[in-house]
């Protein structure tokens, strides 16, 4: 099948993907590798001779078998119910086979097309009706249909065509939209429910079917009786191939070409065949079979295969040497070839690999998917809207102006000063505080926030706001020292980025936790430390969510600089996860799969706000489990801003900081290796963290005890997740997974091995993490099968 065309007038995406050709292989789509329900039957297109002919095994009639004439050579096949048909080399000529369970000899075929002029590009076998697309025109052209067959408006035109039982869609060459017909209304449910979506692909199942849409992700539509239209793990670019039965789906993995199969009421298991690569897979009703990279054999498996049910072991049948596509000159092959070609093909010919293409924007449409949660706001701005940002500058002018009179003419609103929730301007200024001793220390500065405007700088499409106060309070230091029992050593609960945290006790009875900087430094580290400390003062006072730790207030008097937390009882969950291990602690309710993804899932809605919601977006570049604090109903609190940096846009616009900063184990190694900073680097933080959560390894550790070599808990995970294997390097603090868990906890693991890609363009956004970790809790509730369902249902608000 070729791949969809690009729309020749639309302009580029706006991120390039790198994403398999969406090449589809299901019942009723022509590839090299086919399957028929009757019996079953699986045929492929053999390699290594001048004449490819199609070889087939049937577990119930006669073993294997050669189905083509002995002169005949063919490019693809697709199946149907009892029936396949075979597109000859060249295009010129259609053949079908009939009744192919009755014998194991050879079966006369009906040629069903023969042209010496007009050639056809692709075949599509259904039920029993077969349609195709003729080369030079893309029309398409269907045989075998009945009466009732509606067949598609004359002069449209197609990239692709796929067919179910008794329907028939193919994707528009003109718009990229689904287009159906057929006999049995199927197709007019299924197109209406696509409506104009942009896709890439589409494939046509039994009763409905699915495609890769615009944004990379997997949309399916039409009947969900079995949860067929359920895809899990549906991140974008999460599959490229597709493969549709009756009431199962299956895809093939872009990043490791494993298998993933839904539906059928929740019974197929990937146990048998989850750490094995397949380059192709075709779908009868009940069963899949697939074309195996390693030695391009072929292995089946489901509850419609005669070895058994779904959970029963796959088949490796007696049919090696499989094309894993059709053989062509090798100056067409734009994208590389497929290794050892040369023994696949005959003579010069070979076979294409699969190509990276970039996602194109169709053309407008009159009805489109709502729009999945991109963030943040584009930077094209409407005359309207420009006019309105230059009327709101000139508003804020006068408001900073009038803000700098009132602050200059001594105007003050009691003994404390207060910081508004504003992005602050910092100067060195001497301070009110303690004036005789600033002057005597030239290294000592304060710094005086100038007021913008809190209505500029609040959060937008943000949505409700916790009710937190918008000032930030400033304590003198003897306040402070009394409140932590002069510093004792008894109140250390912790440390941050530029100094020690303790606990502290106000005089009106609050508590809360108080980071002191270090003192006694030298020059450098003083300049760091009183960075850090106007980089956390300035964000949280402006910055209000509850999954972001609150400011309560500040001190600065001489060297000191202080800044005084919310009190988080239940510690960092660093503590909870690793701690225990060596003070032997009783059982935290973080051992349990439920509190660990609610908390994977909080975390990730305030790493959300920094990057999509505050304005301007924030990147806090040293996420970790240690800066993940719980308060005391056990919810989270994303803490330490010391390191944070501000953006216009934080997953495009890449930052050159002076140097890459952050925490061994938890930081990007692009951000490291180039010096290039994102907000997908703290979506890496994240996914080492998800990963702590799964397996309750520290970031760098010993496997192996005392003398083994230092390893990551990437390096651990990753692999065991790839092979399917992700139950070998779970945490054993935590009871097993139950059913619902057990897939929870996969989605999770398969969230987390996509954050830690070694590219940042191949990770996640904390949106799309948000919501599929929204699912994986769901699914431990019972309320979900844990897919990824159409965002216009998904709630986009921050809170």
């Amino acid at each position: 099948m070729t791949a969809p065309s690009s729309p020749s007038s639309s302009a580029s995406f706006l991120i390039a993907f790198s994403l398999l050709s969406t090449a589809a292989h299901s019942l009723g789509t022509g590839s090299t590798l086919a399957v028929s329900d009757s019996s079953p039957v699986v045929c492929g297109v053999s390699s290594g001779q001048s004449l490819h002919s199609v070889k087939c095994f049937s577990p119930t009639a006669g073993g294997t078998f050669t189905l083509s004439p002995p002169t005949a050579s063919f490019s693809s096949i697709s199946g149907g119910s009892g029936s396949l048909c075979g597109l000859r080399t060249g295009g010129h000529n259609v053949l079908c086979w009939d009744d192919l369970g009755s014998s194991g000899s050879i079966l006369t075929f009906k040629r069903i097309y023969n042209s010496a002029t007009s050639v056809v590009d692709a075949i599509a076998l259904g039920g029993s009706h077969l349609c195709g697309l003729l080369n030079g025109t893309n029309e398409s052209i269907c045989w075998r249909v009945r009466r009732s067959f509606s067949l598609p408006p004359k002069g449209e035109t197609f990239s692709q065509v796929s067919s179910g039982f008794g329907f028939t869609c193919g994707l528009s060459a003109n718009g990229s939209a689904v287009r159906c017909w057929g006999s049995n209304g199927v197709a007019e449910i299924v197109q209406n429910e696509f409506g104009d979506m942009p896709m890439l692909s589409v494939v046509a199942g039994g009763y409905h079917a699915c495609g890769i849409n615009a944004t990379g992700q997997v949309v399916c539509k039409g009947r969900n009786d079995y949860g067929q239209l359920d895809v899990p793990f549906n991140l974008p670019l999460e599959y490229s191939v597709l493969s549709l039965g009756a009431r199962h789906s299956c895809a093939i993995r872009r990043l490791n070409n494993t298998v993933v199969c839904w539906g059928d009421d929740g019974s197929y298991s990937q146990k048998e065949v989850g750490g094995l690569a397949f380059e192709l897979i075709a779908s009868g009703a009940n069963f899949t079979c697939g074309l195996m990279t390693n030695n391009f054999s072929v292995l089946c498996w489901g509850s419609g295969w005669p070895t058994g049910s779904a959970n029963s072991t796959a088949q490796l049948l007696p049919l090696a040497g499989i094309l894993p596509g059709p053989c062509v000159d090798a100056g067409s092959c734009h994208c590389g070839i497929v290794a050892l070609s040369q023994n696949l093909c005959y003579g010069d010919s070979v076979v294409c690999s699969r190509c990276d293409i970039e996602l194109q924007t169709p053309p407008a449409l009159t009805h489109q998917e709502p729009p999945p949660k991109i963030c943040p706001p584009s930077k094209v701005l409407s005359k309207k809207l420009l006019v309105f940002v230059i009327v709101g500058s000139v508003g804020t002018f006068i408001g900073l102006c009038t803000a700098i009179y009132i602050l200059w003419t001594g105007s003050r609103l009691g003994r404390k000063k207060v910081h508004n929730s504003v992005q602050p301007t910092i100067t060195k200024a001497n301070s009110n505080n303690n004036s005789s001793n600033s002057n005597s220390n030239p290294l000592s500065r304060s710094t005086t926030i100038r007021r913008q405007g809190s209505r500029i700088m609040r959060r937008q499409r943000s949505g409700p706001s916790t009710k937190h106060a918008d000032r930030a309070e400033e304590f003198s230091l003897a306040e402070l020292t009394a409140a932590t029992n002069f510093f004792s050593l008894e109140n250390k609960i912790g440390s941050g980025s530029f100094g020690v945290v303790f606990f502290g006790k106000l005089s009106d009875g609050r508590e809360v936790a108080i980071k002191r900087g270090e003192t006694g430094l030298k020059l450098k580290k003083l300049q760091e430390k009183e960075s850090a400390f106007d980089s956390e003062l300035a964000f949280l006072s402006r910055v209000h969510h509850r999954h972001l730790v609150r400011l309560v207030g500040y001190c600065e008097e001489n060297n000191e600089r202080l800044l005084v937390y919310e009190y988080m009882s239940n510690g960092a969950l660093y503590d909870h996860l690793h701690k225990r291990d060596d003070s032997n602690k009783s059982s935290s309710p973080v051992d349990s799969w439920k509190m660990r993804i609610k908390i994977a899932l909080e975390a990730a809605k305030g790493i959300e706000y920094l990057h999509c919601y505050a304005v301007p977006p924030i990147i806090h570049r040293d996420i970790k489990s240690s800066n993940i604090l719980l308060d005391a109903n056990w919810s989270v609190r994303v803490s330490d801003f010391g390191l944070s940096l501000m953006g216009s846009d934080p997953y495009q616009d890449g930052q050159r900081p002076s140097k890459a900063v952050g925490t061994v184990g938890y930081i990007d190694p692009e951000y490291y290796g180039l010096n290039v900073l994102t907000a997908k680097s703290d979506v890496y933080g994240l996914g080492v963290v998800l990963l702590e959560l799964l397996t309750g390894k520290r970031a760098i550790f010993k496997n192996g005890g005392e003398g083994a070599t230092p390893m990551s808990v990437v390096d651990y995970a990753v692999p065991a997740i790839m092979a399917g294997e992700l139950a070998k390097v779970l945490d054993k603090k935590v009871p097993p997974a139950d059913v619902r868990e057990g897939e929870a906890v996969e989605l999770v693991g398969n969230t987390a091995m996509h954050c830690v890609n070694l590219e940042g363009k191949d990770r996640p956004t904390m949106s799309d993490i948000v919501l599929n970790l929204e699912r994986a809790l769901a699914v431990c509730d019972g309320s979900s099968h844990g897919s990824i369902s159409s965002r216009s249902s998904i709630s986009v608000v921050a809170e």
